[in-house]
């Protein structure tokens, strides 16, 4: 599936980093009794993955709290009043509850007007990547004017739950502790972004346009990853990441070779690229697979961990912060289940 669009603008994203540093050394110290009967080597953590540290929020932060705080980031930047938001959609694999909605409750802390309409889209970490697919095919179609998508991820949670089972269950074996090693790397953020007709923009801001978007899917890997609830109300996840790797890159050059397809680009003709934010041997095997230049790489993942559908949007975030992303950027969006979605975003001076 790919569609392009001529009139979308990202208007404005922003994010919010917790407060919390938590190191790759110090969740080994709290695995060390672990580590020592395994006879694993410290330090291997980080340097397997490349994240020296992940950030979570403190205790009482509900995943809506956060997209909240991230949203109104983002309604500072703009000049599109609330009162011009057609849609809200939460979009993180993190809710507050099951019912209602965990955009409800973002919709009632920004005030946001009645005819806002307000649902959650979730997709493991592809979520936030969807709700601005869906949205642009939306105002492309003029069916809305602008929608603001928002998310919030609390990795803390699985943490916490991963390091008790790892610590209190004896029968762990080198080969069995791998399925929960995923989880190790997981950090929290939060973020959001307004999206719009260009119509709506002001005049002489500079934007990002969104162009054009690719997917792809294999459900034949939807085992491989699988997350839920605990008893305690904890979270639980084990993950082949072996058999996750090779068959999302394989996905991932199947949709790559689609992507330039529909584009009518060559890798050449990518400025800047920013993938999901796994560690470095995904990234270092996915640029490898794709022939893509590890240079023109924007990356967070060793101060932010994992932070699942945060990832790649806080990611492109902090890269506009810094001033990084200029001209065409390609957007490599990969989440469990499996599933592939690129985009094409370009830096536009002036509309």
């Amino acid at each position: 599936m790919n569609f392009s669009f001529s009139n979308v603008a990202i208007e404005s994203i922003a994010h919010v980093l917790p407060p919390i540093a938590v190191t790759s050394d110090k969740i080994e110290q709290r695995l060390s009794a672990v580590y020592e009967r395994l006879h694993l080597p410290f330090g291997r953590l980080e340097l397997m993955t490349g994240i020296k540290e992940r950030r979570i929020w403190p205790e009482t932060i509900l995943p809506s709290q956060a997209s909240t705080q991230a949203a109104k980031n983002v309604l500072k930047q703009t000049s599109i009043p609330k009162n011009d938001i057609d849609l809200l959609i939460h979009a993180s694999v993190c809710r507050d509850r099951l019912e209602p909605a965990t955009a409800a409750y973002v919709h009632h802390d920004l005030q946001l007007p009645e005819h806002t309409l307000f649902y959650d889209l979730s997709n493991a970490c592809l979520g936030f990547l969807n709700a601005m697919a869906m949205v642009a095919a939306m105002i492309e179609a003029q069916q809305i004017r602008s929608a603001l998508i928002v998310s919030g991820e609390n990795g803390k949670p699985l943490l916490d739950h991963t390091l008790a089972l790892l610590q209190n269950n004896t029968t762990i074996t080198r080969q069995t502790i791998k399925s929960y090693f995923a989880n190790l790397t997981i950090g929290s953020g939060a973020v959001a972004a307004l999206l719009c007709h260009e119509s709506l923009v002001e005049k002489h801001k500079n934007i990002l346009k969104l162009r054009a978007i690719s997917a792809l899917s294999d459900s034949s890997g939807c085992t491989l990853c699988q997350g839920d609830t605990t008893a305690n109300s904890g979270l639980a996840m084990e993950t082949d990441s072996e058999a996750l790797l090779k068959l999302g890159i394989q996905l991932a050059q199947n949709n790559w070779q689609q992507f330039l397809h529909c584009t009518h680009l060559q890798n050449t003709d990518i400025a800047h690229t920013i993938c999901h934010q796994v560690g470095q041997r995904h990234r270092s095997l996915l640029y490898q697979t794709l022939t893509l230049d590890l240079k023109k790489d924007f990356s967070t993942f060793p101060f932010l961990g994992n932070t699942g559908s945060v990832a790649l949007p806080l990611t492109l975030s902090l890269a506009i912060e810094r001033n990084v992303i200029h001209g065409k950027t390609a957007l490599l969006g990969i989440g469990s289940g499996i599933s592939s979605l690129m985009m094409l975003v370009e830096n536009v001076p002036e509309i």
